[in-house]
């Protein structure tokens, strides 16, 4: 039996971008952010191709004040940050309870499992659906930078949105081509703080255990 050929999502994005770069309009990209660190290089990457509006969305996010922190210093990357086309922030609504009620029976799983992926789909139609109402030519995330988490299945629900909600996702791996690495040094370049857990309740008692 022969196994499926895995898709090479950074070959995709690549010609995403050559396309983009014969048209005469740069392409608006509503990009959702879990971090600053985590959108470093993809911002550095992606700002000489799109207009970018950052959406940081993450009612996963637990203590409160871990919210706050992190969205000060993702503000604050931005307003560093040289870029060949505008990069503009927009915070979207901290409420937890909507995360717990999606991911509600799952508070068990283990990390990455399918509390994991409810999150994600959490996060990236919120995202989908500001994209549709903004009329922005694309969205995507950050996530599929950290080598913990899966671009497949990342992909896989970014697309099954896009069909939902009749906007374009921008399929990606972010780690590739030395994402990850790229990230951590413009984090120690920028001084950012860097979080040592995803960010949800769970993910902290984990890191705690």
């Amino acid at each position: 039996m022969k196994r499926m050929n895995r898709r090479n999502y950074q070959r995709e994005l690549e010609q995403i971008i050559h396309i983009c770069q014969k048209e005469e309009k740069t392409p608006r990209l509503l990009l959702h952010s879990c971090c600053a660190p985590c959108s470093s290089y993809v911002l550095e990457y992606l700002s000489n191709y799109f207009s970018i509006t950052v959406f940081y969305y993450n009612p996963n996010i637990d203590p409160p004040e871990e919210i706050t922190k992190r969205s000060l210093e993702q503000r604050r990357l931005i307003a560093c940050l040289p870029a060949d086309h505008p990069i503009t922030y927009l915070e979207g609504t901290y409420d937890p309870e909507r995360y717990y009620q999606t991911v509600k029976g799952h508070e068990q799983d283990s990390e990455g499992g399918e509390r994991c992926l409810l999150c994600y789909r959490l996060r990236l139609e919120e995202t989908a659906r500001l994209a549709k109402a903004g009329a922005y030519d694309y969205f995507t995330t950050t996530l599929s930078i950290s080598p913990l988490k899966n671009a497949e299945k990342l992909n896989a629900i970014g697309e099954e949105l896009a069909v939902e909600y009749q906007v374009a996702y921008l399929s990606s791996d972010f780690k590739k081509k030395n994402g990850y690495k790229r990230s951590i040094e413009l984090s120690r370049e920028y001084g950012l703080y860097r979080q040592d857990y995803c960010g949800c309740v769970f993910s902290r008692r984990e890191r705690e255990r």
